[in-house]
Order: structure tokens, then C-alpha cells, then sequence
């Protein structure tokens, strides 16, 4: 399924908005490109700018450092993601088929595409699983937070919460599980991936085993309690 989509995202992100010209789509294009080739610590932008014929100047030109370019297309990613489970979940009035949706979209993004061109959304769902953290963990976490730059982020987060409350107003913990869920998600399919013996999905279907985990792991914690 392909949707159609413009995300509006943080102006303090960038120094120029790169959706606005032709370099500043091939930067954000060829950028998840290297990061998912070489890893977002060998990433420079000098590299990025031999790929795309361009000077490192020019680079610079749309952002201020490669730390703001990670979270500029995770911040896309948790913004999709968000879009995504609106989408799917708007004529649901089920608090648990909500719930059940949220963990299958983030266990297995890879049936949907979106018509933005310069944004592959399989090597983005890739690059989040290997170097989504490091968007934020940094010493300048506080700072980055004060600027609202996880707020993609917090609103899918909160998104899946309010889903939580909804089916169980008495649980305790709804922020808490929904990152959680979030987290889990993605962690699980990288250790399957580089770390099995962290996890118990390295053969098979991982997507489809990660969802049944994640549904039991979440329904067992929020389930009402019998009274009496």
C-alpha cells in the first residue's frame, strides 16, 4: 500500500529546510543511503558529499552536524510510524485491536511505502533498528529535548499509551509499556539479526514470532484483574 505524505518537521532540525530543493532532498536521500552502508559512526560529511557531487560546504549548508541529520530522518521515521498507525487504526473503536495493530506496524513496517522518492522507508526501518538510540543518547539530551526533537517520538509513544488506558484505566503504567512496546519492537528484530543469543527469534518468521511475544508480554500485564 502507498500513501501519500508531507511531514512537517522541527525547524530547529536544520539550518535549511532541506524538503525545499533539489540538494537538500539528495542529502536527506543519500544520506540514510551511507548510514545504512557504513554505520552513522563512519558517516562524515565529506563522504556524503563526494556521493552526491556536491561540496562538504553544502552540506553544512542544510544542517549543522551529522547528529542533527540522524535525527532529522528518525524523527521522519517516528513521524510515519505515527501516520501509519492513525491510518490503520481510524475506524477502530477497540482499545485492544488498536493495541494489537500498534505492535504489528512496529514489528513489521516493511508491506507500506510512502510516495515521498527520497525517503526509502525499508533502509530507514533498518537504520532505527542499528542507530535509533543514538539519536538520543548524547550528552546533550536535555538540550535536544528542551527543543522538542523527540517529539515524534513521544507522540507515537503517547499515541500507543492512550490506547493502554483506554482498554485498562486502572493499569499503572501506560508510558512506561508503550515505549516499551516501541523499544521492543525494534530491539528484538536487531538482536535476532546481529545478537541471537539475546533472543529467542533467530529462526523462522521473526516478524510474526516478535508480534505473538509482544501481544502476550502486553495483554498479560494490562489484563483486569477479577474482583473478589
Amino acid at each position: 500500500m502507498e500513501h501519500s505524505l508531507k511531514i512537517k518537521m522541527n525547524r530547529k532540525l536544520f539550518l535549511r529546510n532541506p524538503e525545499d530543493s533539489d540538494l537538500g532532498r539528495r542529502i536527506i536521500k543519500n544520506g540514510i543511503t551511507l548510514i545504512h552502508e557504513i554505520g552513522f559512526e563512519a558517516l562524515t560529511f565529506k563522504k556524503l558529499s563526494n556521493k552526491i557531487n556536491t561540496t562538504e560546504a553544502g552540506v553544512y549548508r542544510y544542517f549543522e552536524n551529522k547528529h542533527r541529520l540522524l535525527l532529522y530522518v528518525v524523527d521522519w521515521y517516528w513521524s510515519w510510524q505515527e501516520y501509519r498507525l492513525v491510518f490503520h487504526t481510524n475506524n477502530m473503536t477497540s482499545p485492544k485491536e488498536k493495541i494489537k495493530m500498534a505492535i504489528k506496524l512496529l514489528s513489521d513496517p516493511e508491506d507500506e511505502v510512502c510516495s515521498t522518492d527520497y525517503i526509502n522507508e525499508k533502509l530507514l526501518y533498518e537504520i532505527v533498528m542499528a542507530e535509533g538510540a543514538k539519536s538520543f543518547l548524547t550528552k546533550h539530551v536535555a538540550a535536544d529535548n528542551k527543543d522538542k526533537l523527540f517529539k515524534p517520538y513521544k507522540d507515537l509513544s503517547q499515541r500507543i499509551a492512550a490506547s493502554i488506558k483506554e482498554y485498562n484505566p486502572e493499569y499503572a503504567y501506560p508510558n512506561s509499556l508503550a515505549s516499551t512496546i516501541i523499544g521492543t519492537a525494534h530491539f528484538q528484530k536487531f538482536y535476532s539479526n546481529n545478537l541471537p543469543s539475546l533472543t529467542d527469534f533467530a529462526e523462522g518468521n521473526k516478524e510474526k514470532t516478535i508480534v505473538s511475544f509482544l501481544e502476550k508480554l502486553v495483554f498479560t500485564s494490562i489484563e483486569k484483574k477479577p474482583v473478589g
